[in-house]
């Protein structure tokens, strides 16, 4: 489904500045497409720099180079926003390694920590201080492995991280009228499957209640609701895409 497709929906964002991290490619290129699509004003923020500036040019929005891990960034990100108010961030930039605990080296664990929980840190932070007083969405890109066990210390304990996270910055930013919310994929189809082998995807999907795996349009839908105005009171709420793999 495109975009257009998409528009029965009816979200619209007139000129919302949104930021999107891992912007790039994937996931996070789908919700700035879509983003732009409905009018949001979006920086496209990625570490990827040619991917990045490529699509930013193609959809009509902004580059930032974002390491997620760096202060220095995400503070040149608040200075390249200017004066314009954020309406809404994604925190979508993350990294999978499901490695076993023996497989687990110190490096790994670390590297996974900074990107998918200390870079989801920052961004809050960032957000926090770029909304205006009309507050703004922020939506954290968790993961099934985040509401039970899975494969990868390193990775599931990452994403258990950001579901508490989001929720302890839901009740201290609420009275800005800031809302906070994470999302958990579950089976989507995206190259982050790439570490899975054939056998295993055809496992796991085979145990998934509608029968299929998720597409990433199926994530960006519920993205969309909660980054707009359709979804003013709902913070704090955890949102499996899973196709009730997680009941």
């Amino acid at each position: 489904m495109t975009p257009g497709q998409a528009d029965i929906l009816g979200v619209s964002f007139g000129g919302r500045l949104v930021v999107v991290t891992g912007g790039a490619r994937g996931q996070g290129a789908l919700q700035a497409r879509h983003l732009a699509a409905r009018g949001a004003q979006v920086i496209v923020a990625d570490i990827l720099e040619d991917e990045g500036r490529a699509l930013a040019d193609e959809i009509g929005a902004q580059f930032a180079r974002l390491d997620v891990t760096s202060e220095a960034d995400w503070a040149a990100l608040q200075a390249q926003c200017g004066d314009r108010p954020l309406h809404g961030l994604v925190n979508n930039a993350g990294l999978y390694r499901p490695e076993t605990i023996p497989d687990t080296t110190p490096e790994d664990f670390d590297l996974q920590y900074k990107v998918n929980q200390f870079g989801t840190y920052l961004g809050v932070k960032f957000a926090e201080a770029a909304m205006g007083p009309e507050g703004g969405s922020i939506v954290n890109i968790s993961s099934l492995a985040g509401l039970h066990a899975s494969k990868g210390i390193a990775y599931v304990g990452t994403k258990w991280a950001v579901r508490g996270m989001t929720k302890t910055a839901a009740r201290e930013l609420g009275p800005r009228g800031i809302r906070v919310n994470s999302v958990h994929p579950g089976i989507i189809l995206t190259p982050m499957l790439d570490a899975w082998s054939d056998e295993d995807l055809k496992t796991r999907t085979a145990q998934v209640p509608l029968g299929r795996a998720g597409l990433p349009e199926d994530v960006v839908h519920t993205l969309l609701f909660l980054l707009s105005d359709f979804s003013r009171y709902i913070s704090g709420a955890e949102i499996a895409i899973d196709g009730g793999l997680s009941v």
